[in-house]
């Protein structure tokens, strides 16, 4: 059964597109970082142990020291509620996001919003006296903002049903969204809710910028594609060796094509005598040809 049950989640998976594979990559590392968590603690270890490897610290000497938590944070959620609501809202934004854009565009400023939200975090923890270098900063609501902002940009008019509201525009629902993250600023998440800011702006700026022609998630996925371009050269590429075989093969069975063409004309010519003056027309030679033919036949 959880053969069976696995089996469909990759088959899922691959079929699915990047809307669906980011929320498997965002559940995927919740699920594992939970059952992490209940092994280290039974093991009488700190249970939010690898979290300081996959969250992005505030402070800037230990951001030196992890450098790659500036995009592994955004993947990372530890509380049942923070990944449920980010990843809902993730998803129904995300499908519009995907009718108005490209996926492309969607993996691009998913990304892209994941880091303005880390670079502002950065910058508020180390200069804002109001702020704790001590902090550690993860989810992915920064990218999910932008992917709000920018669908709203995009298409302010698009229709939107919610549960005991009937249809809203989207764009009141980031308009919404920004003002309740600006107001619950100084209400026990700070940290979150300036990262979210930073992905509010890059969500804006990249719909301004697309508004205008200007694409600025062309550079991520031209970068994106050389690298499965070049990974997929690297796993064709072969060996010397390999390719004087492949080589020879080919010589080998063109060989025996042109070998088996010529024998299909010479039984052709022995049959068409036949045909025409009988077996017993054909000299010892020909006989002992169309024997030959036949057993290369």
């Amino acid at each position: 059964m959880v053969a069976g049950v696995i089996d469909t989640l990759r088959q899922k998976y691959r079929s699915g597109d990047m809307l669906v594979k980011f929320l498997f990559i965002n559940i995927g590392v919740f699920v594992v970082l939970r059952i992490a968590a209940l092994v280290l603690y039974i093991a009488g270890l700190p249970a939010e142990w690898p979290l300081q490897w996959l969250g992005m610290p505030a402070s800037g000497s230990e951001l030196l020291t992890r450098p790659w938590t500036v995009l592994t944070y955004m993947f990372v959620h530890y509380d049942i509620l923070h990944i449920l609501f980010n990843m809902l809202w993730l998803y129904w934004l995300g499908r519009i996001f995907i009718e108005v854009f490209t996926p492309k565009h969607f993996v691009a400023l998913y990304i892209y919003g994941g880091i303005a939200g880390a670079l502002l975090y950065a910058l508020a923890s180390n200069l804002s006296p109001v702020m704790s270098c001590n902090g550690l900063l993860i989810g992915a609501s920064a990218s999910v903002m932008a992917i709000v902002v920018a669908s709203a940009m995009r298409s302010p008019d698009y229709q939107v049903g919610l549960l005991f509201f009937g249809n809203i525009s989207l764009k009141w629902i980031a308009l919404v969204s920004i003002l309740i993250d600006m107001l619950s600023i100084d209400m026990g998440n700070i940290g979150g809710n300036i990262a979210h800011l930073g992905g509010i702006g890059m969500g804006a700026l990249f719909a301004w910028l697309y508004g205008r022609g200007i694409d600025i998630a062309k550079p991520f996925n031209r970068t994106i594609d050389k690298i499965v371009s070049h990974s997929w050269q690297c796993q064709s590429a072969k060996t010397p060796n390999a390719r004087f075989a492949d080589n020879r093969a080919q010589r080998t069975s063109a060989a025996k094509n042109a070998s088996k063409s010529e024998a299909e004309v010479e039984m052709d010519t022995i049959l068409e005598k036949i045909k025409h003056s009988g077996y017993a027309s054909l000299t010892p030679e020909e006989k002992n040809r169309l024997f030959d033919v036949t057993k290369k036949v």
